[in-house]
């Protein structure tokens, strides 16, 4: 009769999951103290990612509702006199007729400065300036009136101002209907404006009517800047053809930017220094890794009796690497899942706190994740391979 051959025991799945488990099971306080050093570098990484992508997501809903389609013009240096170069008084109407331009709306510098009362020196300007404006300003920068109303064509002649967000601040100006002095007549606040995040000097600015200025404060009614809103599709046409429309006798004289641009270079550089935080993360996860792996060693030293009665029991050298490589897979993953929530938590608080959307890369929570599930096959190898190869004989001795 031929010799029946002995096959080897197999686990499944589910019995590799519950002998894996086990060990977790009997030593709660060292899990939870192992998985700790995982969740934390986990969560160090998916908060930096996160709170970059919600930062960037704000910059990026502004960017939508303030629009990329506006340009400003502002005199550059006389090429001859070499002293500042003036814009022509009608040069906004030569700017709205070019095809395509929506809106346009100027600036003039003043002299005089705005103070609370006369009881407050001259030389203190808080780094506040007067500036007249046009009408049409507030539509192509697309401002609102935070409160009070705007300046129009009746209350534009007569000494009345609308001051930017940082202008009422400074003032300690709250509700339309005080005064403020500019020069030596006071004028009374009609307007408080919310920010304006393209136009960061008309938020430090007190403006007056375009006629106001001429009437009250010898303004000559040059422009000193324009703001010009044209459609999306004709921003690149009429940037080419603003500077001779602001000025045809002398174009060099003109300077055009775009205010969008620095949000959209902010916006870029986001992520500037998300390398560096990364990299933190990653120390503090490499750390997490090496603590699994001190974990696994001593378990595999405190279960050698266990190791060697289950070789005893027929279990392969394969079965016992399993074990060990499993247990440290579900502590590492343990520790990832907690990392997860734990960056997902910081991320939203710190965006609820500072008014942004939460957003969080679905590649970060993946790749963080698979990273702890890497660092814990990692950390489990050695001590499986040491726990494979123990005789069984000195295993049981040493129970």
């Amino acid at each position: 009769m031929p010799r029946d051959r002995l096959t080897p025991a197999r686990l499944g799945p589910r019995d590799v999951v519950h002998v894996g488990s086990a060990g977790l099971r009997s030593r709660p306080m060292r899990v939870v103290l192992s998985a700790l050093g995982i969740a934390i570098g986990i969560a160090t990484m998916i908060a930096v990612v996160g709170i970059s992508a919600s930062s960037k997501a704000q910059l990026l809903q502004q960017l939508d509702t303030l629009g990329t389609n506006m340009l400003k013009v502002a005199p550059g240096q006389d090429m001859f006199s070499g002293e500042k170069a003036k814009l022509p008084k009608d040069a906004p109407g030569m700017i709205g007729r070019i095809p395509g331009v929506e809106h346009v709306g100027a600036v003039g510098d003043v002299q005089p400065t705005v103070r609370r009362s006369e009881k407050i020196p001259k030389s203190d300007t808080s780094g506040l300036s007067v500036k007249a404006a046009s009408e049409s300003l507030l539509k192509a920068l697309r401002g609102t009136v935070r409160a009070g109303i705007w300046l129009n064509d009746a209350n534009g002649r007569y000494p009345s101002v609308v001051l930017g967000s940082v202008a009422a601040e400074r003032l300690g100006i709250t509700v339309p209907g005080q005064q403020v002095l500019i020069g030596k007549q006071y004028f009374t606040v009609i307007g408080i404006l919310d920010p304006l995040p393209l136009a960061p000097e008309i938020e430090r600015a007190a403006l007056v009517g375009w006629q106001a200025a001429g009437t009250h404060l010898d303004f000559d009614g040059h422009p000193t800047q324009i703001y010009e809103r044209s459609t999306d599709a004709s921003v690149e046409s009429v940037h080419k053809l603003l500077a001779r429309a602001t000025d045809p006798q002398n174009p060099q004289n003109v300077e055009i930017s775009n205010p969008s641009a620095t949000l959209q270079a902010k916006a870029a550089t986001e992520g500037a220094f998300d390398s560096l935080l990364l990299g933190l993360g990653g120390v503090a996860l490499l750390v997490g890794g090496v603590g699994v792996a001190n974990t696994m060693i001593i378990s595999v030293l405190e279960r050698r009796h266990e190791i060697g009665l289950r070789c005893s029991l027929g279990a392969t050298r394969g079965q016992i690497r399993i074990q060990f490589v499993t247990e440290s897979l579900l502590l590492s993953g343990l520790g990832g899942l907690a990392g997860v929530v734990l960056g997902a938590a910081a991320t939203y608080v710190f965006a609820a706190s500072g008014g942004m959307p939460w957003a969080i890369p679905p590649w970060s929570v993946g790749g963080g994740f698979a990273a702890t599930l890497l660092i814990g096959s990692v950390a489990g190898l050695y001590p499986a391979v040491r726990a494979a190869r123990l005789p069984p004989t000195l295993a049981l001795q040493a129970g």
